[in-house]
């Protein structure tokens, strides 16, 4: 089945599908990843407990949301389906230094894993199957990015203050 916009009328697919964003005809995964900004400001004004709730949440229904649109689509990881991506530059959102710089640097930091997929996400991404495979490959192009960036911050702390 071709994505359409459709889909959205069905709860689990309007999620996968990041309320439409992976229907963009140009850089879905990017799209996608971009709908994370209006999230993270939405999120970054409660209070912990709820973000730690909201994050659970959003990862156990995304592994539903987009194994069932695996199925509907009949394609594993389709490129339509990107919450996993939402869902990935989310969690580097709350990781990283505040400023626009460092944001804009973590959304190209994070497209970049994600696209190139170094070991082990290429090995996830391609031995795993379902919904859990698809958040699973977003989730370790975070944890990467998350770890570049803190080095880069670090290096420039270090060169800023030496």
């Amino acid at each position: 089945m071709k994505p359409h916009a459709g889909l959205l009328k069905i709860p689990s697919c309007a999620l996968a599908l990041s309320f439409g964003a992976g229907l963009s005809p140009w850089i879905p995964g990017s799209v996608g990843a971009l709908v994370a900004f209006p999230l993270f400001a939405m999120l970054q004004i409660a209070p912990p407990y709820m973000i730690a709730v909201a994050f659970l949440a959003f990862l156990i229904l995304g592994c539903m949301a987009c194994g069932r649109t695996t199925e509907l689509l009949g394609q594993q990881d389709h490129g339509a389906i990107v919450w996993d991506e939402t869902y990935g530059m989310l969690l580097v959102l709350f990781c990283v230094p505040s400023g626009p710089w460092w944001l804009a640097f973590a959304f190209v930091t994070f497209r970049f894993f994600d696209i190139v997929k170094p070991w082990p996400i290429r090995y996830a991404d391609v031995y795993a199957s379902g919904g859990i495979a698809i958040m699973l490959d977003d989730i370790l192009a975070a944890i990467y990015t998350i770890a570049f960036l803190w080095l880069v911050w670090a290096a420039v702390s270090i060169f800023l203050t030496g």
